[in-house]
């Protein structure tokens, strides 16, 4: 970006053109459709855009704002965008082609190079040296969280080469790539995405407000935008009571020690590596709450002091004493967390941390690549990485979920879509690909209404109609339920010009972040093809259209043949049956005709099918283009 000033002008002075941080060298802009080009300037400036031999110009507002409209650009380039006011700014290696943006939780957050915590990318190494893309761009929108809707996003275009891919969106940089290779034009990626954040956190206020079902969060939001301190200690309190309800370690009684107290006898609990998470240490498929203790000693003349700690991160809500006394809590499993202790919290000889950590999902525990420790005035630091006692608190699948927080976390309604999507409009794009779902998988029946209402709510606010959404049905996992992927399904029914793509072959039914992402971009960019590119290409696995009940038989009908239905690698599996009495049996099913009829001796008179119905699917129709059912049940409620 070259800034070209006039006399008596400087970049910093009052009035310079400025554009959105959007448009800057290596940008994308999407080709065949009228392009917005905006910016701020000294009110009443008037500011020309010249580029691929068009000059328009707009007349700033009394706020400073400017936007202007590119006439439809044909896909290529390298171009120069200029823009001039009192100064010029020049902007260099401008493509236009397609621009999607690609959002969602971690799934799509997941960088195609290593992560700590998690296993490797499959064939990562080998598709990092193939990266040579100079066409393909990549706009990774920093991580912000917003209770007011933002104007200005952060983040840069990336050029996609071996040494910046490691940085791009796995699943966004094969959608890319394979868009790129169909179409042979510039491929634009916007990406902004946050792990573990639900749905109504990416949800614009204006939408949820139309969600009938969201009256109650949308009543808390207003309260917390009035009083946000109020609402974070009445939150705080409602969660406290639930600890005491629920965890026997925030217990209190008077012949009962709570687990923070120093003086607890710790005979029964076991030890952990800390940090790490706990799945990986002996306690798989954990979801709850597990309290974690650690002892150190300090000399008698370093004890009445003031101190920091630092515990690197954990996932996802932590409540850490010091030797009894609370010293914070902290929301967020990606978020390092440093403690103040004031004078007298420490004390000469022996003294405690007790953390209790609360996991509503995923990874749990103190995880992490830094360094724990205590850092006290004119002593080396105090190193607490290595074996923890530890004891699980309470298990979530035997006690009553936690309460729901509007406290300005990352997971408070709106505020991504606040301060990581407000920013990007009205930039032209040609749709979007997401993944997310993972975070809702406790409220299926309300993420039935809540995603398209994400959905619409993106469609209205950026104004370009009902452009594609493409989105992923979540994976197979131990901890994701079929009625989250139901909700997906029935979403993607009611939801016009829209795509879901299937990843029930390409799960890790013990990770919820799997390695394979190729399947998951190649997939989303067939859904894109079909849905604004080729409109030929088949770009879906068989989804349940009908059921016929004839005796003892029920014949499944589906869309998306692509060409027949197949069952892959043997006989069909994965489907039972039910009766009246609405016990489910396992079922023998074949395909005849292009439709799948199923049976079992065990039921006479059915009224209900089921397939690939389980937290881990184990089914194998597909059809011959190659791509898999969607799981289902007849019985839908």
């Amino acid at each position: 970006m070259a800034w070209l000033l006039t006399a008596g002008t400087s970049a910093s002075a009052d009035g310079a053109v400025v554009p959105n941080p959007l448009f800057m060298d290596h940008a994308v802009l999407q080709q065949g459709i009228k392009v917005p080009v905006w910016g701020t300037a000294d009110p009443g400036e008037l500011v020309t855009v010249t580029m691929a031999g068009q000059t328009v110009s707009a007349t700033a507002g009394s706020d400073g704002k400017w936007l202007v409209r590119l006439s439809p650009l044909a896909a290529g380039g390298p171009h120069v965008l200029t823009m001039a006011g009192k100064n010029t700014i020049v902007l260099d290696d401008i493509l236009v082609g397609e621009v999607w943006v690609c959002g969602g939780q971690s799934n799509m957050e997941r960088q195609l190079g290593p992560r700590p915590g998690q296993q490797p990318i499959t064939d990562w190494e080998k598709e990092v040296a193939a990266a040579s893309y100079p066409q393909i761009r990549h706009f990774g929108v920093a991580q912000t969280q917003s209770i007011t809707p933002l104007s200005a996003v952060k983040g840069t275009w990336r050029v996609c080469s071996p040494e910046t891919v490691k940085d791009f969106s796995a699943v966004g940089y094969f959608f890319g790539r394979d868009v790129h290779s169909a179409k042979h034009v510039p491929v634009g990626l916007i990406h902004a995405s946050w792990g573990g954040t639900s749905a109504e956190a990416w949800t614009g206020e204006e939408a949820l407000n139309r969600l009938p079902q969201m009256a109650e969060t949308v009543a808390q939001l207003t309260q917390f935008k009035a009083d946000p301190v109020k609402a974070r200690r009445e939150y705080e309190v409602r969660l406290e009571a639930w600890f005491g309800a629920n965890d026997p370690g925030s217990a209190q009684g008077t012949s009962f020690k709570p687990w923070g107290d120093p003086a607890l006898d710790l005979g029964g609990w076991k030890t952990m590596a800390v940090p790490g998470l706990w799945e990986d240490a002996g306690e798989p498929e954990l979801n709850g709450v597990v309290w974690f203790r650690r002892t150190f000693e300090l000399p008698d003349n370093v004890g009445n002091v003031a101190a920091e700690l630092y515990l690197g991160m954990v996932d996802d809500i932590d409540t850490t004493f010091v030797n009894g006394v609370k010293v914070g809590t902290t929301t967020g499993y990606n978020v390092a967390r440093k403690y103040t202790l004031p004078a007298g919290v420490l004390k000469g000889g022996r003294n405690v941390i007790a953390v209790r950590v609360l996991d509503t999902g995923g990874g749990g525990g103190i995880w992490g690549s830094e360094r724990l420790q205590l850092v006290l005035p004119h002593v080396p630091p105090i190193g607490l990485d290595g074996r923890w006692r530890y004891r699980v608190g309470a298990k979530l699948e035997d006690i009553p979920p936690p309460p729901n927080s509007i406290t300005g976390d990352v997971n408070t309604p709106t505020v991504l879509f606040d301060g990581m999507i407000s920013p990007l409009l009205p930039y032209a794009i040609r749709g979007v690909v997401f993944y997310q779902g993972e975070a809702n998988a406790g409220r299926a029946m309300q993420y039935r209404t809540l995603f398209p209402g994400l959905i619409d709510g993106w469609r209205k606010a950026w104004g370009q109609g009902e452009f594609p959404f493409l989105f992923v049905q979540i994976a197979p996992f131990v901890e994701m339920p079929p009625e989250l992927r139901e909700a997906q399904f029935l979403a993607w029914q009611y939801t016009p010009n829209s795509a879901m793509v299937v990843t029930t072959d390409c799960g890790d039914a013990h990770d919820i972040h799997p390695a394979h992402k190729q399947p998951v971009g190649q997939r989303l960019a067939l859904a894109a093809r079909a849905l604004a590119y080729d409109k030929h290409v088949e770009y879906s696995g068989p989804l349940f259209k009908a059921m016929r009940v004839g005796g003892n038989k029920v014949t499944l009908v589906f869309s998306h043949l692509g060409g027949g239905l197949v069952a892959k690698g043997g006989a069909l599996k994965g489907f039972t049956i039910a009766g009246r009495d609405d016990v489910f049996h396992p079922a023998q099913a074949e395909i005849r005709d292009n439709t799948v009829v199923v049976t079992s001796k065990a039921v006479r008179r059915p009224t209900a099918v089921r397939y690939g119905w389980a937290n881990v699917p184990d089914g194998n129709l597909f059809n011959k283009a190659g791509l898999p059912a969607s799981p289902f049940r007849t019985d839908v409620n």
